[in-house]
């Protein structure tokens, strides 16, 4: 991953493209395999058994897919729209709501960068308690104080990175790898079979099911990374390529993970593991060097994938703003193509969401749900413009269908999260109001149009219904 952020800074210059497909390849299976794979067998293991599990991974895995070859049909249909899940929503759903998308996927690898480093200090934890399960004060500021220190990394271009990349992509798949293997030949067949149906506190099939949806979506966020890197493409047809190939390399790792754990412990006892889970899964399996493998591997792969959304998240909020969708401030970058102001907020954001983490029951899981809930609009807005888009261009019956597929799992993922997670988005969604607003009187413009208006009036609407909510112990973090 951090291959490609060196490569996207190194030339900033040059007109022609820089990222092949192999390199754009990379960049989607780095962004997707972080965090969110060490902590499948305890957050599937809360919610659902083994066969509950496989529905999940089925229709998870068909909808991701479905949301992949979206990305890839319209990276050759719409091949002059960057930045991807925004410039997407943009087009087929006006400026206001493309803004709301830029906004909501920057904010949702915000949140997703704060899980990281609550999965850290919770790792670092087992051995030094002051730590916690990742959200105690000690945690919190040993975690800003690498946000301020990788913010300074990155500002420089990441031309140090290099060796880092290569421990990096080592450290992503070794452990996880491992893990696999091992656990297929400490395997027990009765262990797997009484985790099949589910424990008694799994409740029926649906709710399983229901449970185990934002998990998914986490751990498959950066399925679209290589459409967020389209104007470094060498070719634009690449990047639809290396959208499905990224998909297709990790759904079968992150299944696999989920499916062998049910056979080492029962499912009572791999829920109550402490964050990350498959270290926990994997000590029970061969003793304390498997965890320790799984945890130093963790804490080297979540730092890669830090670097790696804190950049793609810069990414989004600079060509908003160099299309006038964010204030001008934010299209400032370096002669190593950095976007410095874009990247402080980035940090700043992060910093905010971690000291909220405090606040909340569990932070991991506040931090990791709220990610998913963000990132579902964008996901939704791009679904539905790959149907206007397959229906404008007559494309046949069978891109429809994908993009109509697409569209109907998004909207389930929607329903999927709940009222209390869409409220709390809300709060952070109608801020962001602000920045629009900005870059309209920049540009001397009307604010808003009578459209704007109606989503303007509920976005503010959600957000005061959901202070009011958490005021009220409606709902809690």
């Amino acid at each position: 991953m951090l291959v490609v952020a060196e490569e996207a800074v190194r030339e900033p210059a040059v007109g022609t493209a820089k990222l092949t497909l192999r390199t754009l390849t990379m960049l989607v299976v780095g962004s997707m395999v972080g965090a969110g794979v060490f902590s499948l067998p305890g957050r599937f293991a809360q919610e659902t058994g083994v066969l509950g599990a496989l529905v999940s991974w089925l229709i998870a895995g068909t909808g991701m897919l479905m949301l992949a070859l979206v990305f890839q049909a319209l990276a050759v249909r719409r091949p002059k729209l960057d930045a991807g899940v925004y410039a997407y929503a943009k087009a087929g759903f006006g400026e206001y709501l493309g803004f709301f998308s830029a906004f909501g996927y920057w904010a949702s690898a915000c949140v997703g960068n704060v899980t990281y480093w609550v999965l850290i200090m919770s790792t670092v934890g087992a051995l030094v308690p002051a730590l916690g399960d990742g959200d105690t004060a000690l945690a919190v500021v040993l975690s800003s104080a690498g946000l301020w220190g990788f913010f300074l990394l990155v500002r420089r271009g990441v031309r140090e990175a290099a060796m880092i990349n290569r421990v990096v992509t080592v450290a992503k798949l070794v452990p996880i790898l491992v893990f696999v293997v091992l656990a297929l030949f400490c395997f027990k067949s009765d262990v797997f079979a009484a985790n099949f149906r589910g424990a008694s506190y799994a409740g029926s099939l649906y709710d399983q099911v229901h449970g185990t949806m934002l998990a998914t979506v986490f751990v498959f966020l950066g399925v679209e990374g290589a459409s967020v890197y389209s104007r470094h493409a060498r070719r634009r047809s690449d990047v639809g390529r290396a959208t499905v190939l990224g998909f297709l390399s990790v759904f079968a790792v992150f299944a696999s993970v989920t499916v062998v754990s049910y056979g080492l412990l029962p499912m009572s006892e791999i829920a109550g593991l402490r964050q990350p889970s498959m270290a926990g899964v994997l000590e029970a399996a061969v003793g304390t060097w498997g965890k320790v493998l799984v945890s130093v591997g963790l804490i080297v792969s979540v730092l890669g994938a830090y670097l790696a959304w804190t950049l793609m998240a810069a990414e989004v909020l600079f060509v908003a703003a160099k299309d006038e969708d964010m204030p001008r401030f934010l299209a400032r970058s370096t002669g190593r193509d950095v976007p410095v102001p874009a990247l402080l907020l980035t940090t700043a954001l992060s910093q905010v969401m971690l000291v909220v983490t405090v606040f909340s029951d569990d932070a991991f899981d506040f931090a990791l749900d709220l990610t998913s809930t963000l990132s579902l609009i964008p996901y939704l807005l791009a679904a539905g413009y790959a149907v206007r888009v397959a229906r404008q261009d007559r494309s046949g019956a069978g891109a429809l269908l994908v993009a109509g597929l697409a569209t109907g799992y998004t909207a389930f993922l929607v329903y999927a999260a709940g009222w209390a997670y869409l409220l709390v988005s809300f709060i952070v969604y109608a801020p962001a109001t602000v920045l629009f607003v900005m870059a309209r009187r920049e540009q001397g413009r009307r604010l808003f149009s009578p459209r704007e208006a109606v989503v303007l009036v509920v976005s503010a609407a959600g957000a005061a219904l959901g202070v009011v909510a958490l005021a009220a112990g409606w709902i809690s973090l």
